[in-house]
C-alpha cells in the first residue's frame, strides 16, 4: 500500500493556549521544545491504536490565539521536531539493545560451549547417577544461558522498531491549527 492510499486518521486537540502543548520545564524556543508529557502520551497512545500504514492529521483547536499571529508553522515544526527526535532517541535505544544482544550472545555461546565441554568430560568419567545428573545439569545450565540473547534477537527489538515507525509517521503528520473551541 502506498502512503497516498494509506488510511488517514484524525485527532483533534483542544487547548487554551500554545504553551499548554509544551513541557514547561524546557527552556528552549517552542520549535525545539519537548511536548508536554501528557500531550505526548495522549498523541502517541492514540496513534498506536491505528494500523502501521496509517497517516495522521492533527487539528489543534486554540481558544486563545497568540498575539504574534498564526502559530500554524511553529506548531507544525515543533510537533514534527519532537517526534523525529523521539524516533532518533528510540533508534539509539534499539542500537543499545542490539549491542547488548550481541554481547550476550557472545557470552552465551562461550558459556554454553564451556558447559558442554565440561558435560562431555564428566560423561567420560563414569556412568553413575551422579555423573549423569552433573552432565545433564551442565547441559541445561549452558542452554539456559542462551535464553537472554535469543529473547533479544527474537522478541525484544520488535516493539522498539514499531515505536520508531510510529514516531516517524507522527513526525510527518499533517498539523492544522484553528482558532476556537
Amino acid at each position: 500500500m502506498t502512503s497516498t492510499s494509506a488510511p488517514v486518521h484524525k485527532l483533534a486537540l483542544r487547548v487554551r493556549e500554545v504553551a499548554q502543548l509544551f513541557n514547561s520545564m524546557d527552556p528552549t524556543p517552542f520549535h525545539n521544545k519537548d511536548l508536554d508529557p501528557k500531550a505526548n502520551e495522549y498523541i502517541e497512545s492514540w496513534a498506536s491504536t491505528h494500523p502501521h500504514d496509517s497517516r495522521f492529521h492533527l487539528t489543534i483547536h486554540l481558544e486563545k490565539w497568540p498575539e504574534e499571529g498564526d502559530p500554524s508553522g511553529m506548531l507544525t515544526e515543533a510537533i514534527h521536531n519532537h517526534f523525529i527526535y523521539q524516533a532518533e532517541r528510540t533508534r539509539r535505544r534499539l542500537r543499545q539493545v542490539l549491542k547488548q544482544g550481541r554481547m550476550s550472545l557472545f557470552i552465551g555461546i562461550l558459556f554454553v560451549s564451556l558447559c558442554l565441554i565440561a558435560a562431555d568430560l564428566i560423561g567420560n568419567m563414569g556412568e553413575g547417577a551422579g555423573y549423569r545428573i552433573a552432565r545433564e545439569s551442565l547441559t541445561i545450565v549452558g542452554w539456559v544461558a542462551m535464553w537472554r540473547p535469543m529473547q533479544i534477537f527474537l522478541y525484544d527489538w520488535w516493539p522498539i522498531q514499531r515505536k520508531i515507525r510510529l514516531y516517524l509517521r507522527l513526525g510527518s503528520a499533517h498539523v492544522q491549527v484553528v482558532q476556537g473551541k
